[in-house]
């Protein structure tokens, strides 16, 4: 099912998550599947939002919790917790959230920018937002979700555990 906002520019599409009860937007040309939850491998000395690692079809991909990437209060995970599998700049990564909603339409025009106040979210994740009927939807970038310096850290610390596994 798709929601379209009204605007007459180029659109974009979005596919909605849920999250603490706000509705979160991901750049569709960036999502590359969606999963049930399972569990992952935990990396030691990663940051407390990557939960760990997961092998999609041989490759090593990060999980980060989206809930602790953005300073919000761990859930249970449930029959609804996903895991969207992302990809940005070549590199893919896993976000968990606790739903997945819909896919929606969004006209260039009808994206506004992100007030400085209101959201739970540091605007730096977010790139703009938009109505859909009586909701709004955070839009956010998903090029900030893995910040470099983390996918580095990461890579890092899966090379030393591989050493330390053959040592």
């Amino acid at each position: 099912m798709s929601d379209q906002t009204r605007g007459t520019g180029p659109q974009a599409q979005y596919l909605t998550v849920n999250l603490a009860h706000e509705e979160y937007g991901i750049d569709i040309l960036s999502v590359r599947e969606i999963r049930g939850w399972t569990p992952v491998t935990r990396i030691p000395q990663s940051p407390h939002y990557v939960l760990g690692v997961l092998n999609l079809r041989g490759a090593i991909v990060p999980v980060i919790d989206m809930r602790l990437r953005f300073g919000l209060a761990r859930e249970e995970y449930d029959a609804t917790t996903v895991t969207v599998i992302v990809t940005v700049a070549g590199r893919q990564f896993g976000v968990v959230v606790d739903a997945v909603s819909d896919v929606i339409d969004v006209a260039s025009d009808a994206m506004r920018p992100v007030p400085d106040m209101g959201t739970t979210v540091d605007t730096e994740y977010l790139k703009g937002l938009t109505a859909v009927g009586e909701r709004m939807v955070l839009l956010l970038d998903a090029d900030k979700l893995l910040q470099p310096q983390d996918a580095q850290m990461l890579e890092a610390a899966l090379a030393a555990n591989d050493v330390k596994a053959v040592a």
